[in-house]
């Protein structure tokens, strides 16, 4: 059995969130929350967030229990970008993407055995 929790349009930008993510992959939960609160990236509160929200999904959706689970898949997609313009030489503009993600962490039970 399998929980999903997803932070859909965080503002940071994915290439730092994978960063954050690729650290806790495949680790049990206990782990991965010392992790990720000894991480000094802005990614790893909202990283947090997801991970706290798809363990309470599991207790409370499918009654699993927090210490038999394990992050399964975690990943970044890309959200779309804010287009904005920086002012330039000679009265030109170039412009600024501020990006999002899309959070996305599945935790499953360990299989016994």
């Amino acid at each position: 059995m399998e929980a999903k929790a997803v932070a859909r349009y965080v503002r940071i930008s994915p290439r730092k969130a994978r960063l954050v993510v690729d650290l806790i992959r495949g680790k049990n939960i206990g782990e991965a929350i010392g992790i990720l609160r000894n991480t000094p990236k802005k990614a790893s509160q909202l990283v947090e967030k997801v991970l706290n929200s798809a363990v309470a999904n599991a207790e409370n959706n499918h009654d699993m229990l927090a210490d038999d689970l394990y992050v399964k898949e975690a990943y970044v997609d890309e959200g779309p970008a804010m287009k904005r313009w920086r002012a330039r030489a000679q009265g030109q503009a170039s412009m600024i993407k501020k990006r999002t993600s899309h959070i996305s962490i599945i935790v499953s039970e360990k299989k016994e055995g």
